[in-house]
């Protein structure tokens, strides 16, 4: 069986081919995650949101994940497989991205569909953020699990061969639909004069992306049906059992990894929701030049993920890698924190920073764990890791509202404690990957060595 699976991954127009098709929905999720985060502001005026309610509809993607729900599409996903997992995740993102759009819009109104349901209950909150948390939840619900899904397709096709340079590539192509957010948000709603045109056009590369997801199920039906006749995915039903769960948690590697996993990323998703609007009020910048800003960090990662994964493909260092990413993290959010240096330089090393922990993190998983349990094992990651991407959006809009109760309207909003908060968050991050170097040279999973085998 594995003769003839290497067999068909010895085509790399097939493997990249596939790979392509899959990130594509990396692209256009990541586009509609940050959609609102380059037009915070108008968000705010069209919907009526506190800094501290934006903050909550931005964490609340992550509300059903950080229960466990990225964890379970995990397990269905080693029970179940890659096609019907993928399909029923991905069809929650997008019921999410309309249900989130529909929310912000003008087409929700006191005349509209739902509108008097859901302005029944919680009287405290507009029907509008009450939308909007049931979009995002739905679509982080589907997000999440689709994005474990993307790992073990990754995983399936490129193992033994460029294993981090595929990961990378397919974050690469994430990171370049938060730039896009960040870059044409604005600038749909200044052309169009409506703030409408923003989030219904991350609906509508949501759907392309749907679409296409069924052009990879066909090389995908291939791939299962060529391996000695029989279909992988009941094999892989066949090998899953529970108790590999607790294996799991057994492994110091993968709980250091999971770990360093949560902080960094609470570091970096959450400052991108609020980085436009930070860069407005601590540099004068306009918002559209805000949101230019703001893609120096995902555009800084389109080129150097990609880099770094060539290299821990080839050179390996995996753990090292991670290290030195969590210590620029520290860095970068010190230096906005307490300095008025110029944010060009600072969002840049973000990117390099956000670029190494990612680009050698991913793969390593997949290394240190069996693949019969490798959706569980990024499950219970992005379970963890959802924690910090729900709780950090509203701590950074409760910390900014309590920093800034006595200033006027108008005037420029401080930042300064809520960016401490995260710079704590990459110290937390450079122990877990000390950690994690220690424990490689114990357990031998060799995550010095190169991914690649030559």
């Amino acid at each position: 069986m594995n003769n003839i699976k290497k067999a068909l991954n010895e085509s790399a127009v097939i493997r990249w081919t596939a790979l392509i098709l899959i990130s594509i929905v990396m692209f256009s999720s990541y586009y509609f995650y940050d959609v609102y985060s380059a037009i915070k502001e108008a968000l705010q005026n069209q919907a009526g949101l506190s800094n501290t309610e934006y903050g909550s509809m931005y964490g609340a993607y992550s509300f059903l994940n950080a229960f466990g729900m990225a964890f379970i599409g995990g397990m269905l996903l080693d029970k179940w497989g890659i096609r019907k997992t993928g399909i029923i995740f991905l069809s929650f993102l997008l019921i999410g991205t309309v249900i989130t759009a529909y929310g912000s819009s003008s087409l929700f109104n006191s005349n509209s569909f739902s509108y008097g349901f859901i302005n029944s209950f919680w009287k405290d909150y507009t029907p509008a953020l009450k939308m909007m948390v049931l979009g995002r939840i739905l679509f982080g619900l589907g997000a999440e699990t689709f994005y474990v899904v993307i790992n073990k397709v990754i995983a399936k096709w490129f193992k033994g061969h460029e294993l981090a340079l595929a990961f990378s590539i397919s974050l690469a192509l994430g990171r370049f639909g938060t730039a896009a957010a960040f870059m044409y948000s604005p600038r749909l709603i200044a052309n169009s004069h409506h703030f409408d045109t923003a989030p219904w056009f991350g609906v509508m590369l949501v759907l392309v992306s749907f679409i296409l997801f069924f052009v990879y199920l066909v090389y995908d039906f291939r791939f299962d049906k060529s391996v000695a006749g029989k279909n992988i995915e009941e094999d892989e039903e066949e090998k899953f059992h529970f108790n590999d769960v607790a294996k799991l948690f057994k492994n110091r590697s993968f709980i250091y990894i999971t770990l360093l996993c949560v902080t960094f990323y609470s570091a970096v998703f959450p400052f991108l929701g609020f980085a436009a609007d930070f860069l407005h009020n601590k540099f004068a910048f306009s918002l559209k030049l805000s949101g230019d800003l703001t893609t120096i960090l995902p555009y800084g990662t389109i080129l150097f993920t990609p880099l770094f994964g060539w290299f821990t493909d080839h050179k390996g260092k995996n753990a090292s890698v991670m290290i030195w990413g969590s210590l620029l993290l520290i860095l970068v959010h010190l230096t906005f924190a307490v300095t008025s240096i110029s944010p060009y330089v600072p969002l840049f090393v973000l990117g390099v920073a956000f670029s190494l922990v990612p680009a050698a993190m991913w793969p390593s998983v997949a290394r240190i764990v069996d693949e019969n349990s490798l959706g569980t094992a990024y499950g219970i990651m992005f379970s963890i890791q959802n924690w910090g991407l729900m709780l950090f959006p509203y701590l950074i809009g409760k910390v900014l509202d309590i920093s800034n109760k006595n200033v006027p309207d108008g005037a420029p909003l401080d930042y300064t404690n809520s960016i401490l908060m995260l710079a704590v968050l990459g110290v937390l991050g450079i122990v877990f990957a000390l950690l994690l170097k220690r424990e490689d040279k114990v357990s031998g999973y060799g995550l010095e060595l190169p991914n690649k085998k030559e």
